[in-house]
């Protein structure tokens, strides 16, 4: 994988609960990285942001912008593009935010018996790609965006997340 075409991660740590998994900003670093490699774009000058947050942190973010007053596992938010083509000297292109929250993470990964590391890399993956414009709003579009999660997290080494169902 060409590091140069990837998109820059960056993982900002708001949540204390998070420093029980040090190897998290790698894990997401990974994930990510696997799965800007096998989209069929540059994203050499883009950035992503991943923000590790809990649970009060992300149900506020759902309720503020979905008006869901619950916490989830992942949101995205994907960053308004400037119209045009991006040229190298240009500001950096946002691809947008990703927030994960710790304990809903953490006892998801525990019911479904994955290991915590592979539910981080399935929500990171999962995030990502709701950044770059897949979604899952009706089936077609949802079997799309899981077969290109099943083929990203198959490259990591990861089992089929969606094996169980």
């Amino acid at each position: 994988m060409s590091h140069s075409n990837l998109p820059m991660t960056e993982v900002l740590v708001v949540a204390d609960c998070w420093h029980s998994e040090p190897d998290a900003d790698a894990v997401i670093q990974r994930a990510i990285a696997q799965a800007a490699a096998m989209i069929d774009d540059d994203f050499a000058g883009a950035e992503v942001a991943v923000m590790l947050t809990d649970d009060s942190g992300i149900r506020t973010l759902n309720c503020n912008w979905r008006g869901i007053d619950k916490p989830t596992n992942v949101l995205s938010f994907p960053a308004l593009q400037p119209e045009g083509e991006w040229k190298p000297g240009d500001a950096p292109r946002m691809l947008g935010d990703i927030a994960i929250a710790y304990e809903t993470l953490r006892r998801e990964a525990d019911e479904e018996q994955k290991p915590f590391d592979h539910h981080l890399s399935h929500l990171a993956v999962h995030g990502f790609l709701h950044l770059i414009g897949y979604d899952h709003e009706n089936d077609a579009d949802a079997e799309e965006m899981e077969a290109l999660e099943q083929d990203v997290l198959a490259q990591l080494g990861i089992p089929d997340p969606y094996a169980e169902r």
